[in-house]
């Protein structure tokens, strides 16, 4: 079997869906992903620098993974996340609000003519405990009787692993689904079953099969795939690092917790012992019936004399 490069590793996945060469592949991704009609799918794309520039010095770097203009002027970002870093709601905030704005520095742009900018995010984790569904689309809506405030926001949060528990429960159609067929590629690399099923889809969607084909050359390269080795690493760390800070943090709060109910249980036997003291009960009994020291209790008997 042909080693095949992991997708959801951002340096495998800008490769194969963030260069001007392989626009069409991306565009047939994004028409899938984002479920427009046929007659107002995107018909061309631009890919866009993907690193921000900063507004002010003090201003935080952000580098997208992909970035991306429509023949309507509309902006997307695409961002592919591996690790849970428990700020995925607020980071997509933040660059959304980045490529908004950035609209207004670009040309002679009024607020009214600042275009839609979609941010997708497809995680390889579960984020969203209210929904089982693996694909959840958020807009501005007003509370009470829903309606849009401006359709200028959309922000997708795509969670694979429970697209991946419905493959397994069988209730996924790559035939049916195109959606579902491009953001399975993303797990084909190791699985077979799922590999097998696209192939066969590939044979008669001559955009598919020229995702394969790319897919299949750039794994082949040893050069990328060094520089694709060495990205993987990185992240595993990263991945590690996280998953040991969050232990220790978890240690720090249960010894926290343990500390916490070691000092209350003692002030609870501290003034049981007083109590017991103002009733002339014998040091011995009180240290036996409280489980403090009789030194402990001595000292409790001075101070209440």
């Amino acid at each position: 079997m042909t080693r095949r490069m992991d997708l959801k590793v951002d340096y495998a996945f800008k490769l194969l869906f963030g260069t001007q060469e392989n626009e069409p592949i991306l565009r047939a991704m994004l028409n899938a992903l984002l479920k427009l009609p046929k007659d107002d799918r995107i018909a061309s794309l631009t890919i866009l620098n993907s690193e921000l520039l900063r507004e002010h010095e003090t201003d935080k770097q952000s580098v997208l993974d992909i970035y991306a203009r429509t023949e309507k002027d509309e902006y997307i970002n695409i961002e592919i996340q591996v690790a849970d870093k428990y700020d995925m709601k607020k980071r997509t905030l933040y660059y959304w609000s980045r490529i908004y704005s950035s609209q207004l520095k670009k040309g002679s742009l009024s607020y009214g003519e600042m275009k839609k900018t979609i941010t997708i995010n497809i995680l390889d984790f579960d984020l969203l405990q209210e929904t089982d569904r693996y694909h959840s689309t958020f807009r501005l809506y007003e509370d009470e009787e829903k309606f849009l405030l401006t359709d200028v926001l959309e922000v997708h949060f795509v969670e694979m692993p429970k697209l991946l528990r419905l493959w397994e429960q069988q209730a996924v159609n790559l035939e049916e689904n195109e959606k579902e067929r491009w953001l399975l590629i993303l797990e084909a690399d190791d699985r077979e079953d799922i590999r097998r099923e696209l192939e066969a889809i590939a044979m008669k969607d001559p955009v598919m099969k020229k995702a394969f084909d790319q897919w299949e050359d750039l794994s082949r390269d040893e050069k990328t795939w060094i520089e694709y080795e060495t990205r993987k690493k990185a992240i595993h760390d990263e991945l590690s690092a996280a998953r040991e800070a969050e232990i220790r943090q978890q240690r720090a709060r249960e010894e926290g917790l343990a500390e916490g109910r070691t000092e209350g249980e003692r002030q609870k036997a501290t003034e049981v012992a007083k109590n017991l003291l103002a009733m002339d009960m014998t040091v011995e009994m009180v240290a036996k019936a409280t489980g403090l020291s009789v030194e402990e209790i001595e000292k409790l008997k001075q101070q209440l004399h």
